[in-house]
């Protein structure tokens, strides 16, 4: 019979990938594209949907992770935060993303209960959180391309097709 395999390495560099593919397009957003609305949602930005996916980390593992010792990063402001504020902040979030991971793995590849997780929607083993939060936030990138798109700020091909470059990406988070 076969020792189980351990995919523990390979889910959180997954996760680290994921992750520098999202800062990858925060960096590469143009300057007249970062504060442009979405069209047909006035009050929403690029930059609003940017510091989602960071705010959205930092409530998740506020829920699933505070009450294991999983600390996790402050929010930003989804209306004022600089791209040069923003990049750290992903940072850190993505930290608190992969120590929620982390945590499940040592716990037999599941999350913990957490009293502060309510929704009860998400299966909490690590598998599922991690796609959870991948295809969330590629959901998100997806919307900052054709927003662009639709505003005409089309963003230049060598930063669309660079978010499908996961190898390199991953050379660039994973050495």
């Amino acid at each position: 019979m076969a020792e189980p395999l351990d995919l523990s390495e390979t889910i959180l560099a997954a996760w680290r990938t994921n992750s520098r593919v999202t800062a990858y397009l925060v960096e590469q957003v143009p300057d007249d594209v970062w504060p442009a609305k979405i069209p047909a949602i006035p009050t929403r930005s690029i930059r609003a949907i940017a510091a989602h996916l960071h705010n959205i980390r930092c409530r998740w593992t506020k829920t699933l992770g505070s009450e294991h010792g999983v600390v996790g990063a402050p929010r930003v402001d989804h209306r004022s935060v600089s791209r040069d504020e923003l990049l750290p902040a992903l940072e850190q979030s993505a930290h608190g993303i992969g120590a929620l991971l982390e945590l499940g793995l040592r716990h037999g590849g599941s999350l913990p209960p957490a009293k502060a997780y309510t929704w009860r929607n998400l299966p909490l083993d690590v598998g599922h959180v991690l796609t959870y939060f991948s295809a969330h936030e590629a959901h998100h990138r997806g919307q900052i391309v054709m927003a662009a798109r639709q505003l005409g700020l089309r963003l230049p091909t060598s930063v669309t097709g660079g978010l499908w470059q996961w190898r390199t990406r991953r050379r660039e988070t994973n050495p």
